[in-house]
């Protein structure tokens, strides 16, 4: 069984609603054993402005699932929260539910349609701040640092908020 790490955000409707369906359609997947999840954070979009503010998670799970298997199930998952993915579509655009693969075990991926780790992982305080609940000190496997590290290396990361502590203002 490997290990592997899920980001999960969501900008449409309710927010949290489908991140809780999304866990539980995950859970009810043969080959996946949620192991842990973090909290809930509310993240300032990045790279397409002008939309609602994200609600993000992490869940640590085991799998005997295949990476590209496990890519299946969560395309899949996010079909069925009503995803719809379109060539026209802004790149991080709004969208009921969102699930990447972040780290599967210390396994390096590039492939036209998968790439683990996910290319932007290390650049995201939306999906740091999260992993540092689960695995703080688990070491990125092509850059050689810690996820403490890595964040502390932001040189200008998002606003990310426990769920429920975003200032009004925002």
């Amino acid at each position: 069984m490997a290990i592997s790490y899920l980001g999960l955000g969501s900008n449409l409707g309710d927010r949290i609603g489908y991140i809780q369906q999304a866990n539980c359609l995950l859970k009810d997947t043969g080959g996946i054993l949620v192991l842990e999840c973090s909290s809930l954070y509310e993240t300032e979009p990045v790279g397409f402005q002008g939309q609602e503010w994200f609600v993000n998670a992490v869940l640590k799970i085991s799998t005997e699932l295949e990476p590209n298997e496990l890519l299946r199930e969560c395309h899949r998952i996010e079909k069925q929260l009503g995803r719809v993915r379109h060539p026209e579509a802004p790149k991080w655009g709004p969208r009921t539910i969102d699930i990447d693969i972040l780290f599967y075990d210390d396994l390096v991926i590039s492939e036209e349609e998968l790439t683990i780790p996910h290319p932007v992982v290390h650049k995201r305080a939306f999906t740091l701040v999260p992993i540092l609940e689960l695995a703080p000190d688990m070491i990125h496997p092509t850059i050689g640092k810690s996820m403490i590290d890595l964040h502390s290396d932001l040189p200008d990361p998002e606003e990310v908020y426990l769920y429920g502590t975003k200032p009004k203002n925002f």
